[in-house]
């Protein structure tokens, strides 16, 4: 069986980075790190090809070749999902369809020949017997009640990547998480009791990426990687002495919840491991949007003190952060800048509140009458359900507040900030001399030729005097603030302008009656479908 899996493209974002990417020679941040999981464990017979859309065009040839096209992915994907099930459908190849997006709302890929819900480990038999039989009607191979054991899943195909085409790899240690966030659906699909794997899946992971010649950075994808503490400290020690015994090939970055600031040991594992960053799902600084959003490990701990205690550490702190929650105040977006800028936290990502299909959010909406249709993933333009603040007002505040917090001036300040409170040494790794022709492009553009070099040439200065040891540090937040900059300014800002521009004048004042009687809140169902790591 000749087998084509097609990554769909991503549209341009705060995390793609494709502003950056080409000043590193690079043309993709992650590779499509489930559908390398499938791949792994499909029939060692069949024949495969691995088409990445966001490095390049899925051809004629290439669809001709297959007998069998597998494609899927997140909610933010699904346009390019519809799109590469139309153009293998025109040469009559079987399209087989997965992962997150189709497992949570699989009525808007109804297109697909084979819809398959939920993670594939220990039902893979049941995919290749779909294949194999498949009438000609399409089919729905819904997941089942249980999480597989990710003792199953086999070490991953890097070797279908074209590893030069991506700037960081990615891969995953464990699936679930233990809390009740309202808005996240990764309880809804993995369970709030993680998972995990073995240390030694996990080395042979990374012993992989090193036989191959991955010498860089490496993103545990997990949602929380610390949702299983106990299986996580006696994973950590191991993992350090493999980075010791090869020479500190990678730095490592991963997802956090923020109780990891409560836990010195953890945090000093993490970093004898490798790990310099972490993003953190900070949300809010508003207790009552914590409260509203069911952010429990967030309302119980020092947020400030918690931020700081993993900066010095040796923990960079990537923050997500949130706005237009039922309870925000007029003045949400000043709080929210305050402390992006208190807590010089270069890495801000702020998107609406968005309600993902099959969430507690999603359903207390809908009940609520106020979700609205044909909603793509985009989480930076506008809500895809009627807000309590006034929708002109919600805009307008975070254009605001993205403006601010992503001028030149203004990143460059937190990165400087950060500087003046990491450790001196908050990287192992080892510079490549194979690096070198990257190092000096990127010197080049962002010392001559960068709009904000005068920001730049300021961080270096910082750098030389209070943490001359992190050169490496400094070029790569220059290069990501090079797109975190010019998406703000050419991308997201002129859409949000369009958006205010499409809205009525009467848009109407805050719903101030719903305000004063906030809905009850609701807690997450029992987990429903589940799916594979986003492909």
């Amino acid at each position: 069986m000749r087998a084509l899996l097609v990554q769909p493209e991503f549209p341009i974002s705060y995390w793609g980075i494709q502003y950056g990417l080409p000043i590193i020679g690079t043309k993709v941040s992650l590779p499509p790190l489930g559908l390398i999981s499938l791949a792994a464990l499909l029939p060692a017979s069949w024949q495969l090809r691995l088409v990445d859309l966001n490095a390049g065009p899925l051809t004629k040839a290439d669809l001709d070749w297959a007998e069998v096209v597998l494609t899927g992915g997140m909610h933010i994907q699904s346009d390019s999902t519809q799109q590469v099930i139309a153009q293998a459908q025109a040469r009559r190849r079987l399209t087989v369809v997965g992962g997150p997006g189709p497992t949570t709302a699989a009525d808007q890929y109804a297109g697909a020949d084979v819809l398959f819900l939920g993670e594939a480990e220990g039902r893979i038999e049941e995919l290749l017997q779909a294949i194999r039989e498949w009438s000609g009607k399409p089919l729905v191979l819904e997941a089942g009640d249980e999480h597989p054991d990710l003792s199953l899943a086999p070490v991953p195909r890097f070797d279908l990547l074209k590893l030069a085409d991506y700037a960081s790899v990615s891969v995953q240690y464990s699936r679930g998480c233990p809390f009740l966030c309202e808005f996240c659906d990764i309880i809804e699909i993995f369970g709030r009791k993680p998972r995990v794997k073995s240390a030694a899946q996990v080395l042979s992971e990374l012993a992989e990426l090193h036989r191959l010649g991955w010498r860089s950075s490496v993103f545990f994808v997990d949602d929380n990687f610390i949702g299983h503490k106990r299986a996580v400290k006696k994973l950590l020690p191991q993992m350090a002495e493999w980075q010791a015994q090869h020479g500190h090939p990678f730095e490592l970055y991963t997802e956090a919840s923020v109780n990891l600031a409560g836990d010195f040991g953890l945090m000093d594992g993490m970093v004898a491991a490798g790990f310099s960053q972490v993003f953190v799902g900070i949300e809010s600084p508003s207790q009552a949007a914590l409260e509203e959003c069911h952010k429990g490990q967030n309302l119980h701990i020092d947020l400030n003190e918690s931020i700081d205690r993993m900066a010095r550490r040796g923990l960079e702190v990537m923050g997500g952060f949130i706005v237009g929650f039922d309870s925000d105040p007029d003045d949400i977006f000043e709080q929210q800048s305050r402390f992006i800028t208190h807590n010089a936290i270069p890495l801000a990502m702020i998107g609406f509140l968005n309600a993902l299909p099959g969430t507690a959010l999603w359903r207390r909406l809908d009940g609520e009458g106020r979700l609205r249709p044909g909603w793509t993933g985009d989480q930076l333009e506008r809500p895809n359900f009627i807000p309590l603040m006034n929708e002109r007002q919600l805009i307008e505040g975070y254009r605001r507040l993205v403006e601010e917090v992503y001028s030149p001036a203004a990143y460059y300040a937190r990165c400087r900030a950060f500087l003046e409170r990491a450790p001196a040494r908050f990287s192992r790794r080892k510079f490549q001399f194979s690096e070198l022709p990257i190092a000096v492009r990127a010197l080049f553009h962002m010392s001559v030729r960068s709009p904000w070099r005068r920001e730049f040439w300021r961080l270096m200065a910082t750098m030389l005097k209070r943490n001359p040891q992190s050169l490496g540090w400094v070029m790569a937040h220059a290069i990501q603030g090079e797109h975190l900059i010019r998406y703000t300014r050419e991308d997201l800002l002129p859409r949000l302008d369009a958006a205010l521009a499409a809205l009525p004048n009467d848009i109407g004042e805050r719903r101030t009656a719903a305000r004063r009687q906030p809905p009850a809140a609701v807690r997450p169902r029992r987990p429903g479908p589940r799916s594979p790591h986003p492909v």
